[in-house]
């Protein structure tokens, strides 16, 4: 397959192609004449925003800040200028709290972005800051306390832990046994470690007597040490600040010159006046007067609306005491005048929505070739762009002239003066675009270290050697001269057993169905291996026959499904979603499998939304394109519905037809769906144990899809035995049973594990507050 390309394309070649055309270098000029006029531009679209944006803060040696309409826009704004400008000088502001300040319910990974952004424009180089309405109206601590709250390590530095420690604890930092959240540290030996909300990891300081003798970063999971760093700079979370604090709007906080960039202007000021109307929040609210005042715009000065009149202010300063907080903690009125404003112009236009039509995107790539324009498409994944030369060559359009790009800005846009057509894979495919967020704690399900510090005096411990006992809490025990942490477990008649904390794999927490508590086990006593005795021995039993059956599988012929079609490619490529790697690893492997002559038997276990349920759909398709019925089995009748409704919407556009059965349908509808079923009419078939019912016949099951084996019964366990011996099988679950798990493990079914989460997928996070109907709205919007 060829392509034509016309020149090659990387982020500093666009980004320079992009500056050096007229109407760029005439904006820099307006930019460098620093004469306080406001300048609105006009006929910017997608991608163009920022590249001019980053454009002039790279031609500059001033601090900048681009405040876009609302938090998303402002992620994928920041993702973009980390694109063309230094990634290390582009920072994220966001709000310091969940939803809405109204409600003061504080975010940790927000505060550390945001305290990140305040020390670098503390630092003096200049930077890019990318905020929102609800964060620029948080007032921010004023310089002088940031440099009071701030305390600078570096290696070989000479200081003393004691100093250190009292230093932390004076900050408000919490002393724990292991640091796995902002604003903690732990004290182990020589070493102190240390969670400063200036970044996103964790630090170990290694000491030599009074001396630094290394940083590095650590993993809070495994609180293994990961890089080594010349220094680092411990700061305390600055939104709670001791009273008497001083405060500062960010653009006090930022200095002068400044360049200041709104892409809405009307929409941006009227959010905070609405912020500023609740009274309660003004004392950590910055007027609208202050924007407006400091920037040298008549407070309720109306300016073209929407995101294609995009503003930038030039050099500001502020007055003595204008645009400040007095000490009555009230506003001042700034002196107002009526602003000089420039209006500048760029020739770009959006990018084209295809609706998938890729006849049509071939049509408009030949198009704008024959009138000079070079096509670029952006993308990241190598699998898009493999699908989309895969749908080009289904319909015969192998010579287009465009090139690939490997990267991705959020929207892209045609540029009319360089003849240029930029579009980003996502758009064409109707892709939901993910942007993962730089400098954001990683909030992954820490295991091992914050279950044991989430432990309870009084809880129930099992370890693998002794058995049943109760947690006795974190004890520091004196071995050979040197301080070490261990698990205390209490067995019966108080028998005590130190764990070490380099045995934590040996403990777990027990859980079990039962409301009774267990009964405690003593040490010494043979009751514990004389249980897992017995255990084995069933276990053993099990897997005899198991095995006979998993040996029986693959002797069996199953039916070998053919190599993927275009259709394939196209249902893949409309997931609105980019693939994570594992999600890709899985869908590859399961349709590998379904290519073999054997029977497949996979197990796919991953966390609720890490995408399980898409990988399903693309097996069921594949099955349903080559003739085969595909069943899906499911615990419940609302998920029974739930995923009803995902396969109807995901195969909507494709030729396969989908239904299924649960009580919730009348009687006269389940006749219906099983003799249509039985005819060979329904591609996809979807219930819960009524499926297994003697009066359900399938014309050719291809297919069987399990979701959550572990919740159905005995009996409907020896009947999917029976359906298994043939057919394709995929097991999908968040939470297999340890028999399960064993034989995926031992290399009796195969297994495929999607541990990686989508980019900021958020943890599942329960709040208790009294009955709002403000909190349940923000709630929903959020």
């Amino acid at each position: 397959m060829e392509y034509l390309c016309s020149r090659k394309v990387d982020t500093q070649t666009l980004i320079n192609c992009f500056a050096d055309q007229k109407a760029c270098r005439q904006l820099h000029s307006l930019h460098a004449a620093n004469d306080g006029k406001i300048t609105l531009l006009r006929g910017l679209h997608g991608a163009a925003r920022t590249l001019a944006a980053a454009s002039l803060f790279n031609n500059s040696a001033v601090n900048f800040v681009y405040i876009a309409s609302n938090r998303d826009d402002a992620e994928y704004r920041c993702h973009d200028l980390g694109l063309w400008c230094n990634p290390e000088r582009v920072f994220f502001l966001p709000a310091s709290f969940k939803r809405s300040i109204e409600y003061g319910q504080p975010d940790t990974s927000n505060r550390v972005q945001r305290t990140a952004a305040l020390n670098a424009l503390h630092t003096g180089c200049p930077c890019l800051i990318v905020t929102y309405p609800e964060a620029l109206a948080e007032l921010v601590v004023a310089r002088e306390e940031m440099t009071r709250n701030t305390l600078p390590l570096h290696t070989g530095e000479r200081i003393s832990m004691d100093f250190l420690c009292e230093t932390l604890h004076s900050c408000g930092f919490e002393r724990v046994d292991f640091v796995v959240e902002p604003g903690q540290y732990a004290v182990r030996g020589s070493i102190v470690d240390v969670f400063s909300f200036a970044g996103n990891l964790p630090c170990r300081i290694d000491f030599f007597g009074d001396e630094v003798e290394s940083i590095r970063t650590f993993n809070v999971n495994t609180q293994l040490s990961e890089q080594r760093l010349p220094g680092m700079e411990i700061i305390a979370d600055l939104q709670e600040a001791a009273g008497g604090t001083r405060y500062s709007t960010l653009f006090e906080f930022a200095g002068s010159p400044l360049t200041v960039w709104v892409e809405e202007w009307t929409y941006t000021l009227d959010v905070l006046e609405l912020l500023w109307e609740k009274e309660p929040l003004r004392h950590r609210m910055m007027p609208p007067e202050a924007l407006s005042g400091t920037l040298g715009v008549g407070h309720g000065a109306r300016l073209p609306a929407g995101k294609e009149a995009i503003v930038v202010f030039r050099e500001w300063r502020v007055e003595s005491g204008e645009g400040r907080i007095a000490t009555s903690a009230r506003w001042r009125q700034p002196t107002l005048h009526s602003p000089l404003f420039t209006l500048h112009s760029f020739s770009t236009s959006p990018q084209p929505v295809f609706n998938r039509n890729f006849e049509l995107l071939a049509a408009d790539i030949a198009a704008h070739a024959e009138q000079g324009y070079r096509t670029y498409i952006f993308s990241g994944n190598s699998a898009q762009t493999e699908r989309l030369k895969a749908v080009f060559a289904s319909i015969k359009k192998t010579h287009l002239p465009f090139e690939f790009v490997p990267f991705t800005p959020h929207e892209g846009f045609i540029d009319h003066t360089l003849r240029i057509c930029c579009y980003t894979d996502h758009q064409l495919f109707e892709r939901y675009h993910r942007v993962p967020l730089r400098r954001a704690v990683e909030k992954s399900e820490r295991l091992t270290w914050q279950e044991l510090t989430g432990m309870q005096t009084g809880d129930y411990i099992v370890h693998i050697d002794h058995g049943i006992g109760v947690f006795g809490g974190l004890v520091k025990m004196n071995v050979e001269g040197k301080t070490q942490e261990a698990v205390k477990l209490i067995y019966r008649d108080n028998d005590v057993l130190f764990v070490n904390i380099h045995g934590l794999h040996r403990i777990a927490k027990y859980k079990s169905r039962d409301s009774e508590p267990p009964k405690i086990n003593k040490l010494g006593s043979a009751r514990w291996q004389n249980m897992k005795q017995s255990a084995k021995r069933k276990v053993k039993d099990i897997a005899r026959e198991l095995i006979a059956l998993y040996a029986l599988r693959k002797q069996t012929k199953g039916f070998a499904f053919a190599g993927d079609t275009y259709l394939q490619h196209e249902l893949e490529a409309s997931f609105i979603y980019e693939d994570t790697p594992d999600q890709l690893k899985a869908t590859q492997a399961v349709k590998a499998d379904m290519e073999r002559p054997c029977p497949m038997d996979r197990l796919i276990c991953g966390d609720v939304g890490f995408g399980k349920t898409e990988v399903a759909i693309r097996a069921a398709f594949k099955a349903a394109a080559d003739g085969k019925q595909v069943a899906i089995l499911v615990p419940t009748t609302i998920l029974a519905l739930q995923h009803y409704k995902t396969f109807s919407a995901r195969l909507a556009d494709f030729p396969v037809t989908v239904d299924y059965v649960s009580r919730l349908r009348s009687a006269k509808q389940g006749k219906e769906t099983l003799l249509a079923l039985a005819q060979g009419k329904t591609d996809i078939i979807i219930g819960t144990h009524k499926l297994l019912g003697k009066d359900v016949r399938f014309k050719d099951l291809g297919l069987l899809i399990i979701d959550e084996e572990q919740k159905f019964g005995v009996p409907a366990k020896e009947k999917l035995r029976q359906l298994k011996l043939h057919v394709d099988t995929l097991t999908m679950t968040a939470t297999p049973i340890p028999r399960t798990l064993q034989f995926s493990l031992m290399g009796a079914r195969d297994l495929s594990l999607i541990h990686t989460p989508p980019p900021n997928r958020h943890p599942i996070v329960t709040e208790v507050h009294p009955f709002h109907e403000n909190i349940i709205r923000d709630a929903i919007r959020h």
